[in-house]
């Protein structure tokens, strides 16, 4: 049996030949990075279908915005960087949606059925939804990243540890100051509501 042999390319001088509008080096990124960066993305989730949408969407972004992207020293590390912030945009959509969804069956279901009642709950869910997304702004590139692994990806303190490059302590600290920053956020917005 044959091991295929991993092809090392110059992945600077690649990239620079692509940000310059070469296609061939465009196609030569891809096929050396699309594998790794699905392998990376099975790390962050497990569903599929949604790895490859991102990764179909990434990579047409970075041909059709090639000319504005800057120059890196570590392609892998960009595009790592790139596809994360991709999925996790994703997944924190999905749940969002998700959340909104259940919570408007479950308050249908509920025995008050009146229209205004529905209503009333539906612009409660909205203001909580605003004042949420407004809090989470608040937070810090890092405290964000936390948050949504911990929340959104059901992660525990050693898997966000791993994910982050940071050591427990560390996560705690990111998590337990965010959860601070969204409460202080959050009763700011109710005295001023």
């Amino acid at each position: 049996m044959m091991m295929s042999k991993k092809v090392i390319i110059d992945e600077v001088a690649v990239w620079d030949k692509f940000r310059a509008g070469d296609q061939r080096a465009f196609t030569e990124l891809y096929q050396h990075f699309v594998q790794p960066l699905y392998s990376y993305s099975m790390g962050v989730t497990s569903d599929k279908e949604l790895i490859k949408d991102c990764l179909h969407d990434l990579f047409v972004e970075l041909w059709r915005n090639h000319a504005t992207i800057g120059p890196t020293t570590s392609v892998k590390y960009y595009l790592m960087a790139s596809i994360k912030r991709k999925l996790i945009r994703h997944m924190e959509s999905q749940l969002k949606n998700h959340v909104h969804h259940s919570n408007y069956m479950l308050d249908y279901m509920e025995a008050d059925h009146s229209q205004e009642a529905i209503l009333i709950k539906y612009e409660e869910e909205i203001r909580t939804n605003k004042q949420l997304a407004l809090c989470l702004n608040l937070l810090s590139k890092r405290q964000r990243e936390a948050i949504s692994l911990r929340f959104f990806q059901n992660m525990d303190t050693d898997q966000i540890s791993d994910s982050m490059k940071i050591n427990p302590q560390s996560v705690y600290n990111l998590i337990f100051g965010a959860l601070r920053v969204m409460k202080d956020g959050l009763t700011s917005a109710r005295a001023v509501a």
